[in-house]
């Protein structure tokens, strides 16, 4: 761990800390809550704290300089449902339920928006089976209030597996993560049911209207409406921590935010205009909604966020309870290739390549390389960065060794002594794994400075790429034929951290 300054480390174990009075009695006192932030499709660089240079992220850069910065974080997967089942059941894709993005277009017509508007049975995702475990139910059993507000993507209404049946008290936002391809959506949940919003229905993907003048931004009025879903989330996010101030509470913000469509608040790409100037504009071709300022639109999104975990983070304070709160901040995988974004001019996954088929959907540095923030005033170590090897599988005993409750078995190592400063005493992984039905069928391992990289599976693709990360962070130099022990070792991995999942189409061949 490279260390800046250092603050004094209050405790060695978390929870529950004893403290001595003057009269030597000891009290126990509160766990400390826990707010898990989790981006949609942000990249590794699109934070000033991590190389950004175009987009403005005060707020995340504060949480960063008051805590400890890990620039050897991997998520769970390189889209966006396997990689929340990775988070919350603490398994990898070699183990986990979800391991793609999975619709079940068996049950009908999954991709109309207006039949899901009839029939809430097709929205959703594959649900996970009654008796996960998830991270929500362990922090119940530690006597946590529980909250997801933002995106779920792990089962459709009704089925086994909404969040309030895997262990949330509170849910609010999209149960579907196709649903959330508008950022003003006819309706919202509130736990199990639709809380229906002044928003008229617009499918997404909806083009401009026929003869309508792309340089006019009048043309694009009807992807603004009433409602803009970020604000209501945010407001249940307040009340949520308002409410549960005088309990330890968990708060998983799962937000849709930067995920395509462009759609933000009007002040934030006012702003942008003015720092970007005149561009080209986006005019839907590459999915989603079209939008007359893209590159503004989108840095908009994310400065908005930041203002919002901005004022997260002041509602802690002025409640008193900022110090006794651990914040994790993450994203959910790579930059994304489409609907209008430019992750090349972000240089989103800076150093790594971001362009498409480098970023999401792909095992690649850029594609599963996240930002990853972890602040604890007194407790964390102030303006310090970590490289320890970690991934989303790590979370569920980081998070129940915080609370105080035993972790269920895992792929996963509590990250707390590396975030305590106690890297003496943190456990390392030996190597990380990932397979990914998806895009043709790829399997990836980090195993110190090296990266193995399998593409095209599903294709009869058999051959290891090697790349010594240390010298190649772009993965550009394949350098397996001069190290076929370390291949083999890679070959080992992968016959050993495979097991065949019980949903067919996640299946990929083990050799």
């Amino acid at each position: 761990m490279k260390t800046n300054y250092l603050l004094p480390v209050l405790c060695a174990s978390v929870a529950p800390i004893l403290m001595t009075s003057c009269s030597e009695k000891k009290q126990e006192v509160r766990k400390p809550n826990i707010i898990y932030i989790l981006a949609d499709d942000l990249g590794r660089a699109e934070l000033g704290c991590f190389g950004q240079e175009k987009i403005e992220t005060p707020n995340i850069d504060r949480l960063a300089t008051e805590g400890m910065r890990f620039t050897n974080h991997y998520s769970g997967q390189a889209v966006s449902g396997p990689s929340r089942c990775v988070l919350f059941t603490g398994l990898h894709t070699g183990h986990a339920y979800i391991r793609g993005n999975d619709e079940v277009p068996s049950r009908g017509d999954v991709w109309s928006h207006e039949a899901m508007l009839r029939d809430s049975s097709l929205e959703g995702q594959r649900p996970v089976p009654s008796n996960t475990i998830m991270i929500p139910r362990k922090l119940k059993e530690a006597g946590y209030a529980t909250a997801c507000i933002g995106k779920w993507g792990l089962g459709w209404p009704g089925s086994e597996s909404t969040p309030n049946k895997m262990g949330f008290d509170f849910f609010y936002g999209y149960n579907c993560q196709r649903q959330a391809h508008t950022y003003y959506p006819p309706f919202l949940y509130r736990n199990e049911c639709r809380e229906y919003l002044e928003n008229k229905f617009l499918a997404p993907h909806t083009n401009l209207d026929k003869g309508a003048d792309p340089l006019d931004g009048k043309s694009y009025a009807k992807y603004v409406q009433k409602q803009y879903a970020p604000d209501l989330m945010y407001k249940e996010i307040l009340d949520f921590v308002e409410r549960s101030k005088d309990e330890p509470f968990a708060l998983f913000w799962t937000t849709p935010v930067p995920h395509v469509p462009l759609q933000a608040p009007d002040r934030w790409i006012k702003h942008y205009v003015d720092k970007f100037g005149d561009e080209k504009p986006y005019l839907g071709n590459t999915g989603y909604f079209p939008c007359r300022y893209p590159r503004a639109t989108y840095a908009a999104m994310v400065s908005y966020w930041d203002e919002q975990i901005g004022g997260l983070v002041q509602k802690l304070k002025d409640l008193g309870i900022y110090e006794n709160t651990v914040i994790i901040f993450t994203s959910d995988n790579g930059p994304t290739f489409n609907g209008g974004s430019d992750s090349p001019f972000f240089d989103s996954a800076k150093p790594y390549k971001s362009e498409n088929g480098w970023g999401k959907a792909s095992l690649r540095e850029g594609g599963i390389r996240v930002p990853m923030i972890a602040s604890w005033p007194g407790h964390i170590p102030a303006g310090t960065e970590s490289d320890h090897l970690s991934a989303f599988w790590d979370m569920m005993p980081t998070m129940c060794d915080i609370a105080g409750v035993e972790s269920p078995e895992t792929d996963g190592i509590s990250m707390l002594p590396e975030m305590l400063g106690q890297s003496d005493s943190q456990k390392k992984h030996e190597f990380l794994y990932w397979e990914y039905p998806e895009a043709g069928g790829q399997k990836a391992v980090r195993m110190g400075d090296w990266k193995a990289f399998v593409r095209n599976i599903r294709k009869g693709g058999r051959k290891v790429e090697l790349y010594d990360l240390s010298k190649d962070p772009r993965e550009q130099n394949d350098i397996a034929e001069q190290y076929p022990e370390v291949v083999e070792k890679v070959l080992e991995i992968f016959r050993n951290e495979h097991v065949d999942p019980e949903v067919e189409g996640f299946l990929l061949p083990v050799w």
